[in-house]
């Protein structure tokens, strides 16, 4: 009698930890496609495209860098033109490099400047920068 006993808990457990499994597979295949269309490379280029553009800093960066990629791309073309010759072609690209990075460091100087200048309160400004009233 206690064999039966046992024998049919056995059973019950068997059963319940089926159902388990079965109700465990299905939460699992649910999290593959959710898995799986996260990282599709469009949904990957919208996350990264969302994360900059809702951070600030990012965006002034971003600007920083593009206007000193601008000007060093303009003063390479302004100095060197289109030339074949290989090395006005370094030259250039050394120009280039050089002149993107001091505008970008230049960029980033200011906008902590002015970032720093928002910041501080009115009352510990001096007395040149505070503006003028008639």
């Amino acid at each position: 009698m206690n064999t039966k006993n046992a024998t049919t808990d056995l059973d019950e457990r068997i059963v319940m930890l089926q159902a388990k499994k079965a109700g465990e597979w299905e939460e699992l295949k649910k999290q593959f496609e959710v898995t799986k269309e996260s990282l599709r490379p469009m949904n990957l280029v919208k996350g990264v495209f969302q994360d900059i553009t809702s951070s600030p800093d990012i965006k002034k960066n971003i600007v920083g860098n593009v206007v000193g990629l601008a000007t060093g791309y303009l003063s390479k073309k302004i100095v060197f033109g289109g030339t074949h010759n290989p090395l006005k072609k370094i030259a250039g690209a050394i120009l280039q490099f050089a002149v993107t990075n001091f505008v970008g460091k230049k960029m980033e100087k200011s906008a902590k400047e002015r970032t720093e200048e928002q910041e501080q309160p009115l009352s510990h400004r001096s007395e040149t920068q505070q503006p003028i009233s008639n």
